[in-house]
């Protein structure tokens, strides 16, 4: 059988990667959530200059990546999803916001009625110089259209534009190791989840993808008035395990996909790895954290009340550790959190989408 050149190169970088970098975790009941203050130490506005606003999607920029561009190791990316009007799927911005707090423009997408623009949470910074984010859009009528992965350069200028096995990215967990990388992406429309297998030019010019390989599917996906579109959402990677987690928004459950980064084929729903409907609200941000647990934001677009704006920490076995609020004043407000850590520090980032802020706590 005649094998593609690229993809053994991706494998190889791949096999590579996760022997250099798995992490020794082990799963715990020490909650990092007990360690957040009830203010953040950093917050700064997500709104543009062009008012674009609801803050879905964060990044970390990592450490290693590609230099020669405005974006530095440690600044936090924010996608935004709706537009100056509020309207939901037409938001064309990227901010960047440096640890300190200022936010600057990254990037902003051209918007008109032969290109719609509706950037989503699926949004991942690459050390060879690219930003992924999802655009799932609507027209004027607020019909939600396909989407794509779209691929910027460390400029902040579109060099791409992914479909091959994608429909709608609505969020995205990044296997990276400077070369080789490897993308899971919550398609929302679908309810799938598909892995892109990628190799970028080592100049940071140039991306392919690969391989593309649907690894889950059959999770609940619709319509809704008010949060637009209802589906599979964030998802959060084990590399010890090579287990995909899967925040199924509308089943109001996380699942677990076994072999992840090696299936060649669908493994449906994946099991169940939390169900809880004293806890979750329709999950959507999901984040690994270091001491092995899973944290994610609930949404409250299903199964309201409760614990509005949490923040929910549980064991990988399906153990309630603790809960934190973002915002008790608000309704609704959780949307995308990213973790990171600088040696003994911890970095927790979340966006409040009711207050167009990103709010970002340093855990010691």
């Amino acid at each position: 059988m005649r094998r593609n050149k690229s993809f053994v190169v991706v494998c190889a970088f791949s096999l590579f990667l996760f022997a250099a970098l798995a992490p020794a975790d082990k799963e715990q009941t020490e909650a990092l959530l007990s360690e957040f203050t009830p203010a953040a130490q950093v917050i700064a506005s997500t709104v543009p200059a062009n008012g674009d606003q609801n803050p879905y999607g964060i990044a970390f920029v990592p450490e290693g990546f590609h230099p020669g561009g405005p974006l530095r190791p440690n600044d936090i990316l924010v996608s935004n999803f709706n537009d100056s009007a509020n309207q939901q799927g037409t938001g064309t911005t990227i901010v960047r916001i440096t640890p300190n707090g200022q936010q600057l423009l990254f990037f902003e997408a051209n918007s008109n009625p032969q290109s719609l623009v509706g950037l989503t949470t699926a949004l991942g910074a690459l050390k060879s110089g690219f930003v992924l984010v999802g655009n799932v859009p609507t027209d004027a009528s607020g019909a939600v259209h396909p989407g794509s992965l779209l691929v910027v350069n460390r400029f902040g200028t579109l060099v791409a534009t992914l479909t091959s096995g994608l429909d709608s990215p609505w969020d995205l967990a990044v296997v990276d190791n400077g070369v080789a990388a490897q993308v899971f992406v919550s398609n929302v429309l679908s309810g799938t989840v598909t892995r892109l297998d990628i190799i970028a030019d080592v100049n940071g010019n140039s991306i392919q993808q690969v391989r593309t390989t649907q690894i889950a599917s059959g999770y609940v996906h619709r319509l809704d008035p008010t949060a637009l579109v209802i589906g599979p959402t964030g998802l959060a990677y084990n590399f010890s395990s090579d287990t995909l987690f899967v925040a199924s928004t509308g089943d109001n459950k996380v699942f677990a996909v076994a072999n992840a980064r090696s299936r060649n084929t669908d493994a449906g729903t994946g099991r169940i790895a939390y169900q809880d409907d004293a806890h979750l609200h329709g999950p959507l941000g999901l984040s690994l954290a270091p001491n092995g647990n899973l944290i994610a934001a609930n949404g409250d677009a299903v199964n309201p009340g409760g614990t509005q704006n949490a923040l929910v920490e549980f064991t990988r076995d399906g153990v309630f550790v603790s809960q934190f609020q973002i915002d008790p004043g608000a309704a609704g407000g959780a949307f995308g959190i990213a973790l990171d850590r600088e040696g003994n520090v911890v970095r927790f980032a979340a966006v409040d989408d009711d207050q167009n802020t990103l709010n970002v706590w340093n855990v010691h």
